[in-house]
């Protein structure tokens, strides 16, 4: 009999194969006392516990890197920055050395302490940060148990997972050993690893409670990702059109790679530029593997966490030209770094005590124009790669026009500092700006004067103007990209820019959505900005809408205030021609 089960999808597609039940991981973290003799080598034990962990996150990367873009592989990293942090390593040693204990119970105790921390903090983001660190222990206690093994490819192989949670690590190497899909029951629409399995292409859901004690391994499923319900045990039927609908998936995918290369032109005639979003050079190959087109946003902060220091300005600008190079002419937006928040390098831990909310204190352009010395080598290193291709230089987080004044201050500083020393440049290099701050929003009319294009970042501005945390599993509910505040501050930005007559692009998640490129195109929205592996899909939209048409709806749904109206009209949208 089946039996249909919901939980979260959070990655569409259609999943068939059989289940595969992971086991929940129990640790014996008994406290044991040592006697003094023995302490010297229960804290060396520990420490090769950690090492093994560490190597492990390290093999997992270099097994898998060829194939994955580096803002995945960012999310092992962050478990291995938190590896190598004192608070790990140090407070576990010393619990060992203060109460004479085995490191299971006093890793045990310092994780504790850890969580305990982070909960107590009063930012909603910071709070969540205590899954990785519960990760990040359950994976050293796994080595000190000697249990740590690597997932079996074969056995996992077209299978779909069901867990109760799953690390980075975990969902990386599952896209590697080619798994059919995953069910987890913990976990939200925003969290690590729904954000992930959306990157990979692995449909999923998530937030499915119970789902180990409802489901008994090697029975079959059936997995929907986009509407997040999972159907147990089959028939024939049901199996026999979910089959189908996978074949036209699979069907949809070969057509989309026709359209590689080819203009994004609406049906009315009407030219849209899409371009992809990096964090290092060499993501710009992802972008080719699906479109020989630009890049719209390219995030440097990575490049700051990846030395866990201020850059100086030669190493900006050979990171920086290498992406001008691998693009061959096509145009490269470089956001100047956004480092604050869930963003942090050593200078900036170390620079004073923990905003109460970081979301909200310094960071973006706000550190940059505090700490102008480190921020000129980055502006000098943007200009000096405008010299080998089209660059332009993007502003996150502006709040007033005196900060956008500061900053065009500092970049005829850098001009002429390079002219000084006959220093070639694009002299006409366009330089815009971030709108994802509602103040920034209301203003764009005054940003418009003064800059060359806007960007609309959606992933802060909904949760700056919902007062809500994207990633916080207790509010995340209420992050809706369709609240009409939010579309009236996005259609007010799009207008700012037609007014100035300057292009205005998207590039947060909203952009990557197929599910609002309709309304976008009906808001005036020109420019798209996307994670690489949606942009056939947005360009096969785009091909087959006419904005005449979407105008019209589009401006009849900005003049509703029932969110869930809102939905119901975009949602007609989509299959509007």
């Amino acid at each position: 009999m089946s039996i249909f089960i919901s939980g979260i999808g959070v990655s569409k597609g259609i999943a068939i194969g059989n289940a595969f039940v992971l086991a929940r991981e129990q640790f014996d973290a008994t406290q044991i006392t040592l006697p003094d003799s023995e302490i010297n080598a229960e804290i060396q034990r520990f420490k090769e516990a950690l090492a093994q962990a560490n190597k492990q996150l390290h093999d997992i990367k270099q097994k898998i890197a060829k194939n994955t873009a580096n803002d995945i592989l960012v999310f092992i990293d962050t478990h291995l920055l938190m590896l190598e942090d004192p608070a790990f390593d140090e407070g576990t040693i010393a619990n060992i050395k203060e109460y004479s204990c085995n490191a299971e119970w006093a890793l045990q105790m310092q994780g504790d302490r850890l969580v305990q921390v982070f909960d107590e903090m009063e930012d909603p983001y910071l709070r969540t940060r205590k899954d990785d660190v519960l990760h990040v222990v359950k994976r050293i206690q796994s080595c000190l148990a000697g249990t740590a093994q690597d997932h079996d490819g074969h056995l996992y192989k077209g299978k779909i997972i069901v867990a109760d949670d799953l690390t980075p690590a975990d969902t990386i190497m599952m896209k590697h050993q080619k798994v059919a899909g995953f069910i987890t029951e913990y976990g939200g629409p925003l969290s690590h690893t729904a954000i992930l399995a959306r990157n990979l292409g692995i449909p999923a859901i998530v937030g499915l409670h119970h789902a180990r004690q409802l489901i008994h391994r090697d029975e079959v499923l059936v997995v929907d990702g986009l509407s997040g319900f999972v159907i147990n045990s089959p028939d024939k039927k049901s199996l026999k059109y979910y089959r189908a609908v996978k074949r036209d998936e699979s069907a949809k995918r070969d057509l989309l790679s026709d359209l590689s290369g080819k203009p994004a032109i609406t049906l009315d005639n009407k030219q849209i530029t899409l371009h992809g979003n990096i964090d290092r050079p060499s993501d710009i190959r992802i972008i080719k593997k699906y479109d020989d087109t630009g890049v719209g946003l390219y995030r440097t902060e990575m490049l700051f966490i990846q030395l866990n220091q201020w850059p100086d300005q030669k190493t900006h600008f050979n990171t920086y030209k290498r992406a001008v190079k691998a693009l061959n002419g096509k145009p490269l937006t470089i956001r100047t770094m956004d480092l604050g928040a869930d963003k942090e390098i050593q200078e900036t831990i170390d620079h004073g005590p923990m905003a109460h909310n970081p979301a909200m204190g310094l960071r973006a352009i706000r550190r940059c124009l505090k700490e102008p010395q480190d921020f000129m080598p980055q502006l000098l290193a943007i200009l000096r790669a405008s010299a080998f291709g089209p660059v332009r230089l993007m502003i996150p987080m502006l709040t007033n026009i005196e900060e956008l004044d500061q900053v065009l201050k500092l970049i005829e500083e850098a001009k002429q500092l390079l002219t000084k020393k006959n220093i070639a440049f694009d002299k006409k290099m366009p330089v815009g700006a971030m709108i994802e701050v509602p103040a920034a929003a209301l203003a764009a009319d005054a940003f418009a004067k003064k800059l060359d294009f806007l960007s609309i970042g959606t992933n802060d501005l909904i949760q700056y103007t919902l007062a809500i945390d994207r990633i916080d599993d207790e509010v995340n509910y209420l992050f809706n990209p369709l609240n009409p505040a939010v579309l009236k501050l996005i259609h007010m930005t799009i207008e700012a820019g037609k007014k100035a007559n300057i292009p205005v692009s998207m590039c947060g998640e909203m952009a990557s959505d197929t599910q609002y490129t309709r309304l976008l195109l009906g808001m005036g929205l020109e420019y798209f900005s996307v994670q690489a592996n949606t942009l056939l899909e947005i360009k096969h939209i785009i091909i087959n809408s006419t904005l005449k048409n979407l105008q019209a709806e589009t401006k009849s749904i900005l003049q509703i205030y029932d969110s869930h109206e809102i939905k119901s009209r975009v949602q007609q949208l989509v299959n509007l021609l």
